[in-house]
């Protein structure tokens, strides 16, 4: 902001780290936009690109198959130098969604051909995440997350961890 004063964008700024406070000329406001536009350019894009969801592969519950899984599993081990790879779920209805446990959100995704997808979102609840399962029950939607065998009670499923979600229709008020 200091180079803004400089180069005489604004009648004054300041603020802090966490917030800038700036006064600015009518006749100014334009160019200070164009400033900040050039300005910022290059890192908002840095930023963007560090923020996207890398998808590996896409999969429907149909296919979404402990086997499937056990082949996934031949291309490990997995961790922090390779991640799980993560899948994108796309247009399938949220059945079920409910939170449970510590803060977490439990749902079923339903394919078109009726095949159900066991979910859950860690810590999602009250969060954006958790808040759009919920408000969003009954509607299509594409989802992303990874795949793991849930091994319970001596049985096999498979349980799609959510990491993202995007609504196929027009949104639901999410808060």
């Amino acid at each position: 902001m200091r180079q803004a004063v400089t180069i005489g964008l604004l009648v004054k700024g300041g603020g802090h780290a966490m917030a800038a406070g700036v006064t600015i000329a009518p006749d100014k406001l334009a160019a200070f936009r164009a400033y900040l536009e050039e300005t910022l350019a290059e890192p908002v894009e840095a930023a963007r690109r560090e923020d996207a969801l890398l998808i590996d592969g896409a999969v429907t519950a149909a296919g979404a198959s402990v086997a499937m899984l056990t082949d996934i599993a031949r291309a490990g081990p997995f961790g922090a130098g390779q991640p799980d790879p993560v899948f994108a779920v796309p247009s399938h209805t949220i059945a079920y969604a409910e939170e449970v446990g510590q803060a977490h959100v439990r749902a079923r995704l339903r394919a078109g051909d009726g095949t159900m997808l066991n979910a859950i979102a860690f810590r999602a609840a009250g969060k954006p995440l958790g808040n759009a399962l919920i408000a969003n029950r009954g509607r299509n939607v594409h989802t992303a997350g990874t795949l793991s065998i849930d091994r319970w009670n001596g049985e096999e499923r498979v349980q799609f961890r959510l990491m993202d979600l995007a609504t196929t229709e027009p949104v639901a008020q999410v808060l």
